[in-house]
């Protein structure tokens, strides 16, 4: 059976959320994608840097807008392993981001439906087409496997 193209690129993001993981951060990953090929790539680096705004999807963004020379995402797709929160949110529409793939909902913190919706707020300016649940059990069960390591840890 052929892959879906948006599997291929999820499974991009969980590289990237691999990656979080080894280094001992919450194991989200993303990447941006324009024409069919990867333009920039994140992951979590909150503890690495000591700074809460270091998400995955924020050091993508960080990447693309570098890597574009531009402050608009116009015609590009991101992929993150997880429903993004609402600083994650909001950076995605202001970047005015075409369309959102995330993996895991966060029932928790997700900005994207789940507890809020700000990717598609009438209030605001623009709206980005959203689709949740793309490899959904691949991406859950990293963090799963993550925070149930932080618990054996404390125990030990």
């Amino acid at each position: 059976m052929k892959e879906s193209v948006h599997s291929r690129w999820m499974k991009a993001a969980l590289r990237e959320a691999e990656k979080a993981y080894d280094a001992g951060e919450v194991p989200v990953g993303c990447v941006i994608v324009k024409n069919s090929r990867v333009i920039a790539k994140g992951h979590n680096l909150t503890e690495t840097l000591t700074d809460p705004t270091a998400h995955a999807e924020m050091q993508a963004l960080t990447s693309a807008f570098y890597g574009l020379g531009e402050k608009q995402l116009a015609g590009c797709s991101m992929y993150v392993t997880l429903e993004p929160c609402s600083m994650c949110a909001g950076a995605i529409v202001l970047a005015k981001t075409e369309y959102l793939y995330f993996g895991a909902y966060d029932i928790k913190a997700g900005a994207c439906g789940s507890v809020i919706n700000i990717t598609n707020n009438k209030q605001l300016n623009h709206k980005c087409r959203v689709y949740g649940g793309i490899l959904d059990t691949e991406c859950g069960g990293l963090l799963k496997a993550f925070f149930e390591s932080k618990r054996k840890q404390k125990l030990s």
